[in-house]
């Protein structure tokens, strides 16, 4: 009986194709149907494009898709003219994820001192357990709460297996995800499937936001399977193991006219390992937002443990208001010289005080200039 099937398109060496759910590509049911490779060549479809469209049961293959609907979201034809991705122009982010109308803290703090854009390159710059996790958890719901139809991807590599439970079960955003018992080859499919996804959204208009927990063992995957260059640098990394994650954080963009990537990804430091104090360095000043967690404050247990002064968004006045602009930038200046943990517990004890960051705006002492 045939069926409508959705899914994304690994494309094999012969040129047949696989229609897979990338939130379940790593179990028995993760194959949605096979893709001919007739019809790949007939729509000139290309690998990560999601496909969506009719299967038929075949004896051989289980389902096989026969009847093309849409490709990422577009009529066939449609696809067919899109804008190839280095024919695309950046600019800086301009278009805001208002993601301080949630009720949650920290998401108000970083809405306030690091605002993020449609387009917006940002790391989460972490020593382990100090909350980047929830972190990225509260922002994918912060984004659906405010915009529902968004496109949200948490890309979780090499992850716990009960993070990944918890991210699915607290969220709304789709998990793509690889456990940390799994081959690292398993790694560098879903990252090589998830760059590739997004790259055909991208040139096909659309906004996608994608979160990455984390681009540092990202990297060590690569490191390991996809090193090979034979030059080891100092920590043990491939001189080409950073490649790849280059590309994917590099990927992130917002496009004059069309959609934008959005990529926030955590990079792990004060982990006791040189490799990763290495690939942080490679990644350090790459982005345009910078999201720092401080190992003090998490052992205070002060959460949000976000080091305010070290923190923050290049070109914030694209995306500020005026009025938000002038007085962020004046509270930054009072908040300067004192130490994390007397900022961030001040800062808190003051916003929950109010229901909205502009009605704390308009509190402080020279709202009315």
């Amino acid at each position: 009986m045939p069926e409508l099937v959705r899914g994304v398109l690994t494309v094999r060496r012969d040129g047949n194709g696989l229609l897979v759910d990338p939130q379940e590509m790593f179990r028995s049911h993760g194959v949605v149907a096979a893709v001919p490779r007739g019809l790949v060549r007939e729509f000139a479809l290309v690998e990560g494009a999601r496909l969506e469209g009719v299967a038929e049961p075949d004896r051989h293959q289980g389902r096989v898709l026969h009847d093309l609907r849409t490709v990422c979201g577009l009529r066939p034809d449609q696809f067919a003219r899109r804008t190839p991705f280095d024919r695309l122009t950046s600019i800086a982010p301009n278009r805001r994820y208002h993601i301080g109308r949630s009720p949650k803290m920290t998401m108000r703090i970083m809405d306030l001192f690091c605002p993020i854009g449609k387009g917006t390159r940002g790391l989460i710059v972490s020593p382990p357990k100090a909350g980047k996790t929830t972190i990225l958890e509260d922002l994918a719901n912060a984004v659906l709460d405010e915009e529902p139809h968004a496109r949200v991807i948490a890309l979780l590599v090499d992850e716990r297996p009960e993070e990944v439970t918890t991210f699915r079960r607290t969220t709304k955003a789709e998990v793509w995800a690889s456990n940390m018992d799994q081959a690292y080859a398993d790694h560098v499919q879903l990252v090589n499937l998830a760059l590739a996804h997004i790259r055909c959204e991208l040139e096909c208009g659309h906004d996608v936001m994608v979160l990455v927990d984390s681009i540092t063992r990202m990297a060590r995957a690569f490191n390991v399977e996809g090193g090979g260059s034979g030059r080891t640098m100092t920590g043990g990394l491939d001189a080409s193991a950073m490649q790849i994650p280059r590309r994917f954080f590099g990927l992130a963009r917002n496009i004059e006219g069309g959609g934008s990537v959005t990529v926030i990804a955590t990079a792990l430091v004060d982990t006791g390992s040189r490799m990763d104090n290495l690939i942080f360095e490679e990644f350090k000043g790459t982005g345009n937002s910078e999201i720092v967690l401080d190992r003090k404050l998490a052992e205070l247990r002060i959460f949000p443990a976000i080091n305010i002064n070290a923190s923050g968004t290049r070109r914030e006045e694209e995306l500020y208001e005026p009025f938000e602009l002038k007085m962020v930038r004046r509270l930054r200046r009072v908040l300067a010289d004192r130490q994390p943990a007397e900022v961030i517990t001040h800062l808190v004890s003051a916003m929950r005080k109010t229901k909205s960051n502009e009605e704390f705006l308009a509190s402080l002492p020279g709202a009315d200039e």
